[in-house]
């Protein structure tokens, strides 16, 4: 095990708090491996590149020797987190929790080692408490203290209503702390009521209060809002390593350090250096690019995924596995000449992919769109449907139109 100071070097990296870092390095002189826990609801399990700053925090805790324990919170999924909720959210029911768990299992295994690490269930442990239970954990809180986080306290003056269920998810949270004897929690910054709630609880048990350390929430290829599913800014484990290079080519340059820090284990130093040294972020993001599909699938295959890429986009020239479409499926085949507004739409349409009337016109006034190498910055151009017509949108489509496709 590494000394002291070489631990806090590699816990410390990324990390946003820590609570309290001289009672870290208490446990952490003990010299003994520490119960380690981070809580996961199984309400998404496609997991994304913002889920895995927080694994890979776990995994720097595995590969210093203690005790890892990816806890999934069955239990409370039943009721559902509350944090960040402007009303009550509607619980899962006990087959979706299931079935949401079953997929983590393969997932997290792209992250971390579990042979060396414990999957726990909540309801363990919760589903055994009883009344009697129930009432002590609840005697041990008041409801000034749950009311202080923010989104109970803006729903409370607002008047929305909040359910007395909600009240026991961040008291069940805090209890499974005390049920694992955690001596650290990990958790984003978003969770930093319930963290302290786990130290509150455990010192009301008679136990030693857990270390917290959050970790920032990652945004997504937007560049502004936190990485989501939902909002079609994620980068997810599972995607295939084309996808998966060209949307870490569109994030904003201002967000490549903070990838390099919170997604690999690169020298954050070294690239603030180049770039404060008028680098091209572009070739910096070549090189992240490169280390994160590595990291998902070989290195071999992140180098194959460079070199297509800078063909694609760099040289511009057309792949030779280019994606063939028919755009009369969409279009009316009747007709000869098209709107580029009508024309990207009918591609997004057969492609599956989702942008609302407003992004497709950003797109392309901000000349992301081109037909046949000519870029296109006015929606209503007219654009001649031909055979192998090709068509690019963005930094990540590329198509041909057929009529015999």
């Amino acid at each position: 095990m590494l000394d002291i100071k070489e631990q806090l070097e590699i816990i410390k990296r990324g990390a946003v708090e820590i609570i309290e870092e001289n009672e870290l390095i208490e446990k952490l002189k003990k010299g003994k491996p520490l119960v380690v826990k981070a809580g996961f609801d199984p309400t998404a399990p496609d997991i994304h590149l913002g889920h895995t700053v927080l694994l890979r925090k776990m995994r720097h805790f595995q590969q210093l020797g203690h005790r890892v324990v990816f806890l999934i919170g069955d239990y409370t999924a039943m009721i559902g987190d509350p944090t960040g909720r402007s009303k009550t959210r509607k619980p899962l029911t006990e087959e979706e929790v299931k079935k949401n768990a079953l997929t983590y299992k393969e997932q997290i295994s792209k992250i971390l080692d579990v042979n060396k690490l414990e999957i726990r269930f909540n309801s363990e442990w919760l589903s055994k408490l009883n009344l009697k239970d129930i009432i002590e954990l609840m005697s041990k809180n008041t409801v000034a203290r749950i009311l202080e986080r923010d989104d109970f306290m803006k729903r409370y003056k607002s008047g929305s209503d909040i359910s007395l269920v909600e009240f026991l998810y961040p008291m069940l949270q805090a209890y499974d702390s005390v049920a694992l004897k955690a001596d650290i929690e990990l958790g984003g910054t978003d969770q930093k009521f319930n963290l302290l709630l786990g130290r509150i609880i455990q010192k009301r048990y008679e136990q030693e209060p857990q270390v917290i350390i959050t970790m920032p929430l990652l945004e997504g290829i937007d560049g502004i809002e936190k990485m989501s599913k939902s909002l079609n800014n994620y980068i997810g484990i599972t995607e295939n390593p084309k996808d998966m290079f060209g949307k870490i080519m569109s994030i904003p340059d201002n967000l490549i350090l903070k990838y390099i820090e919170l997604l690999t284990d690169l020298d954050v130093e070294k690239y603030k250096k180049d770039l404060e040294n008028n680098r091209n972020p572009r070739d910096i993001k070549m090189e992240l690019g490169i280390e994160i599909v590595s990291q998902y699938y070989d290195k071999q295959t992140a180098i194959n995924e460079a070199k297509n890429f800078e063909t694609i986009f760099s040289k511009r020239e057309i792949p030779e596995d280019i994606t063939t479409i028919n755009l009369f499926n969409v279009l009316d085949s009747s007709k000869e000449f098209f709107n580029a507004y009508e024309v990207v739409y009918a591609v997004l349409k057969i492609l599956n992919k989702e942008l609302s009337k407003s992004e497709i016109k950003r797109i392309i006034k901000q000349g992301g769109v081109d037909f046949n190498n000519k870029k296109i910055q006015n929606e209503f151009e007219k654009i001649k449907i031909e055979n192998n017509l090709i068509i690019r949108i963005g930094k990540k489509i590329i198509v041909k139109h057929s009529c015999e496709s």
